[in-house]
């Protein structure tokens, strides 16, 4: 995830924000063997990595306040503007 925020922290460059991050990555970090096992297509499957996409951008986004020691973009790792 902080390598995600890192990336994000270049989204002006990238166009590559929190969103668009969550959109590419969500399917591989929350995996959902229901849509695997079942063979969910269309709109099931849409509304399931909707979902997934949503969770990680919201992980993105509170990046600090959930695992604590990761800088804010464009900060070094002692704190101070990078």
């Amino acid at each position: 995830m902080r390598h995600l925020l890192r990336m994000a922290a270049h989204s002006g460059r990238t166009n590559m924000h929190a969103r668009n991050l969550a959109i590419v990555w969500a399917p591989n970090l929350l995996r959902s063997r229901d849509i695997e096992a079942s063979g969910f297509n269309g709109t099931a499957a849409f509304m399931e990595v909707r979902v997934q996409s949503i969770v990680v951008e919201f992980i993105l986004t509170h990046v600090e306040q959930l695992f604590g020691d990761a800088p804010l973009p464009g900060r070094d790792t002692a704190g101070t503007p990078g």
